[in-house]
């Protein structure tokens, strides 16, 4: 896998995400670089077969969208799954099964797995796992703007560089923040500039440390 790039870029995608938020894009950055690599190129899987975790709203369902547009067979959510059923979709893929040849990605939305059926516990040790992890401060900045965007929410300037410093670093967290952000606007009918953003902090975060704000 490449190592992440210094800058976040974008994946451009024909996709939707559930809940009436729109997106077009995955961000790209230090928590996913490589995964993103490696999902371009499933022929060089073990077994053809990849399982990927990752912390909550970190893009697990839309990385497997558009996995699922290239042709692999993706099971969002596997985790959740009969054991037994989730073994039968990792031997379909292999040589003699019913989809042998095509890829096959196991999405779980916990971390470990804790897999007790032995047959799929040895099968998936020897699958390529991919954990997206915490974005960095660039990524972070990149997935304020992407959510904004999503949101058709205008951010004064400076915004990212103000939030960044001042926010958890994590995917929820983002996500979270700029929902916030988007509500108090409206609910003040206020372009989402400086005093917004600090109500949105305090709201999340408590009330804000003065040698920051």
């Amino acid at each position: 896998m490449s190592p992440a790039k210094d800058h976040p870029s974008q994946i451009a995608l024909p996709l939707s995400i559930a809940g009436g938020v729109n997106s077009h894009r995955i961000v790209v950055g230090n928590a996913n670089a490589g995964i993103v690599d490696a999902l371009r190129n499933p022929d060089h899987w073990p077994f053809r077969a990849a399982v990927l975790t990752g912390p909550t709203r970190s893009g697990k369902t839309l990385l497997g969208r558009w996995a699922s547009a290239q042709g692999i067979e993706v099971v969002d959510g596997a985790d959740q799954l009969d054991e037994a059923d989730v073994f039968h979709r990792w031997n379909s893929v292999q040589d003699g099964g019913s989809n042998a040849g095509q890829s096959l990605l196991l999405i779980a939305n916990v971390t470990p797995w804790d897999v007790t059926l032995p047959d799929l516990k040895s099968r998936l040790g020897g699958s390529l796992h991919l954990a997206i992890g915490e974005p960095d401060d660039a990524m972070a900045a990149e997935l304020i703007e992407a959510h904004a965007e999503a949101r058709s929410l205008s951010l004064a300037e400076g915004a990212a560089e103000y939030l960044v410093p001042r926010t958890r670093r994590s995917f929820a967290d983002i996500e979270a923040l700029v929902a916030t952000i988007d509500r108090i606007s409206l609910e003040r009918a206020h372009p989402a500039t400086m005093s917004v953003w600090r109500a949105a902090l305090e709201a999340l975060h408590g009330p804000p440390q003065a040698k920051l704000l």
